[in-house]
């Protein structure tokens, strides 16, 4: 409990004090563009004190000048709630996170329960009730008046003195930005582990899958077709689900909720939510326990998580049991969705208890379906492995006895596997196993019950790939496209012959040197000299580039190789409107980037734009002892002192400075012939290998997924391993 009476540093509400990082932070920028808006916009507010060398601003002078000024990347409403946030998290010195979440969610919740400002009712200005220490008193009357069970918020505000009058001027503040009490609530609790309250944000699911389950509840279908509705979760913790299901309807005077959790304080923040998301009081209750209050009203939706445990701790036994528990809340025509372990939702299983209490369970005809999800959903436990059920108790007769089995783990979880996903979910709930007209599965298989009962205690993934990926015109031309590969390499291996009959086999001429070594140069004196012109990279949009436009792109990603040449374009119109003073390569320009190391690409075309930070190096031909294209790239490439330790930030040295060996016009041009030479014959084996390689993976593939058989084909032999 904080104690005392408001001291100096509270009778006179002091501005928030931000740095140019938090500048960026809640702007949407990076760090350095905060030092180009003070530099290049005279308007910009002025440092008011300094932190150890470091220029402090006045937040809200901040906040008022990007938000005339248009610029950063947040809309203005995330500008105040930002703001207002800062100011919570600059309060740690005084309270504790817990106090920070409980008291300001206590205050959304009187202003709600209330209908009017917190500051409303108090003589004189807010400032001065503040000071005195009566705008706390004025709170805890109306808190004692308006919840005098202590439902909500009672207890939390009469735990503190009129120190926390601050923290109703910030209650006010998150509310004006957020338009309502609701949404102050919700951008306080995103921002609980910013708060130091990591243990509070432990189970929260990233957002794309909390879209999934409230797509599998079709709790908005539900309503519209329905008189009212009552959702149900017995692990309800911090109301993530519940709410995450709420915000997806507008219809929720007609919505009923029943949640539980052991912990009294998470009870009591999911009570707060709740109410504060919309649900009416008289349709609301939150238990502290582990049992639901089922006299309000029977549960048409259970949305649920089960507790994490350790896996040095975790009991498949008892996630099934969790699981069991839930089932027995359904009502006919009713459906649960359980997130819990893959080890017990999804995986073989070597306990004959567990094993038996979950093939009870699929023989009970209650398990919808069983999807394996992507580790990662849950940030907080990147290494736990989830799993979702869900169950329908009557299921429609079609799919009476089967079960369908997905697997994502593998992917990533995208909206666009989510729609699917949740599509194939949905149909085959409304509609069961159709033969001939139904849908196809893209993520999953139906399965008999009774061949999993077989399986006593087998994992539950599907047998095979979808039907949709083997029936797929990818999968049914498989054997033509790989026939092409063998034709591709036949010509490959047709043309190299060619050419080394021509040519005879590949032969470099290299001897040893004899005498003295040759003159060693700097490519800064090369530079100087101008037997080299170095030339800037250009800062190009990520918005102007496309794949078919008419210049490539050369950026540091293509010059090491990360990205194939020509995978980034941009089309010449944009080129001329939009960058006026952008010069193309010319045909044999070397690209090089040092950043994440030095890369080196000869660009024999031209006529592409060079992406800063590449830059380009243009050789003279006309200088007395001129170098060629590929000759400087081979040199530099090969030059000693190019890396840098992996604690280093900049190269060890400059690029001017990198040294090479000044050779003879002869010397270059028989180099060059040569390094021509090997290009060509790499070009020739690549060939041969790309066919090779698409015709190895097509066949691996068709034989992994059982779309293709061997037959006996006469080249094929047995060769020697090793």
């Amino acid at each position: 409990m904080v104690t005392g009476t408001p001291d100096a540093t509270l009778r006179s509400p002091a501005p928030l004090l931000v740095s140019m990082s938090e500048i960026a932070a809640f702007a949407r920028v990076k760090r350095p563009v905060v030092s180009t808006w003070r530099r290049r916009h005279r308007d910009f507010p002025a440092a008011v004190s300094q932190n150890s060398g470091r220029p402090l601003f006045n937040g809200a002078q901040v906040a008022d000048w990007l938000i005339t000024s248009g610029l950063g990347n947040a809309a203005p409403a995330e500008l105040r709630s930002e703001l207002a946030l800062f100011g919570i998290v600059a309060l740690r010195d005084r309270f504790t996170p817990w106090q920070l979440v409980e008291t300001l969610g206590s205050l959304l919740c009187l202003r709600r329960l209330d209908g009017r400002p917190l500051t409303d009712g108090t003589n004189g200005s807010p400032d001065e009730a503040e000071a005195d220490g009566t705008l706390w008193s004025a709170v805890l009357h109306r808190a004692e008046r308006i919840d005098a069970e202590d439902d909500f918020v009672l207890r939390e505000l009469s735990s503190l003195d009129a120190t926390a009058a601050p923290l109703v001027r910030l209650a006010e503040d998150l509310v004006e930005a957020a338009y309502d009490e609701h949404g102050a609530y919700e951008w306080l609790l995103a921002a609980r582990s910013r708060l130091g309250l990591d243990s509070l944000a432990a189970d929260a699911a990233v957002p794309e899958l909390r879209r999934l389950l409230t797509q599998l509840t079709d709790l908005r279908f539900r309503l519209e077709h329905g008189e009212s509705l009552t959702l149900a979760d017995p692990h309800a913790r911090a109301g993530d689900l519940l709410a995450a299901l709420l915000d997806d309807t507008e219809d929720r005077d007609r919505v009923t909720v029943l949640a539980a959790d052991p912990d009294e304080r998470l009870a009591r923040i999911t009570r707060r939510r709740l109410l504060l998301a919309g649900v009416d009081e008289l349709d609301l209750d939150v238990q502290t326990g582990p049992d639901l209050e089922e006299h309000l009203a029977d549960p048409d939706l259970v949305v649920t998580q089960l507790p994490y445990r350790p896996g040095e701790t975790r009991s498949v036994l008892t996630a099934l049991e969790e699981v069991e528990r839930v089932a027995d809340l359904l009502r006919p025509g009713c459906t649960a969705l359980v997130l819990g372990p893959a080890d017990a939702l999804v995986d073989a299983l070597k306990d004959t208890e567990a094993s038996r209490l979950r093939s009870a369970l699929l023989r009970a005809n209650l398990v919808e379906s069983v999807i394996a999800l992507p580790g990662g959903v849950l940030p907080f436990r990147p290494g736990y492995r989830p799993a979702l059920w869900t169950l329908t108790r009557g299921p429609v007769r079609e799919a009476e006895g089967k079960v369908l089995l997905a697997d994502i783990s593998a992917d990533e979880l995208t909206a666009d596997v989510r729609m699917r996903l949740a599509e194939d979910v949905l149909l085959w709930r409304a509609e069961g196993f159709r033969k001939l007209d139904g849908h196809d599965p893209r993520y999953g298989r139906v399965v008999p019950v009774a061949d999993l009962d077989r399986a006593f205690g087998g994992p539950l993934t599907p047998p095979a790939p979808p039907a949709a990926t083997i029936w797929s015109d990818e999968v049914k031309e498989r054997p033509a496209l790989i026939a092409e590969a063998e034709a591709r390499l036949e010509r490959a291996t047709a043309e190299a012959r060619a050419y080394e009959s021509v040519h005879g086999p590949y032969l470099g001429g290299v001897l040893r040197r004899e005498g003295r070594l040759p003159r060693r140069t700097t490519l800064g004196k090369l530079i100087a000299g101008r037997a080299v012109i170095r030339l800037p990279g250009h800062r190009v949009d990520d918005r102007h580039l496309a794949a078919d436009g008419h210049h490539a792109v050369i950026g540091p990603e293509e010059v090491t190789g990360e990205r194939p040449v020509g995978a980034r374009r941009i089309d010449r119109l944009v080129l001329a409107t939009e960058y006026d003073r952008v010069a193309l390569t010319e045909p044999g320009d070397v690209v090089y980037t040092l950043a994440p190391r030095l890369a080196l690409y000869v660009d024999h075309d031209g006529f592409s734009v060079v992406a800063f930070p590449a830059r380009v190096l243009r050789v003279d031909p006309d200088a007395d002892r001129p170098l060629k294209p590929r000759v400087l790239a081979a040199l530099l490439g090969a030059a000693r002192g190019t890396g840098r330790s992996l604690s280093a930030v900049r190269p060890a040295r400059r690029i001017e400075d990198y040294q090479l060996p000044d050779l003879t016009p002869g010397e270059v041009r028989r180099f060059d012939a040569l390094l021509a030479e090997i290009e060509h014959r790499e070009c020739l084996l690549r060939a041969q290998a790309d066919a090779l390689a698409e015709a190895r993976s097509l066949t691996i593939a068709g034989l992994a997924d059982g779309t293709l058989t061997l037959g006996d084909v006469p080249t094929v032999r047995n060769l020697p391993i090793g």
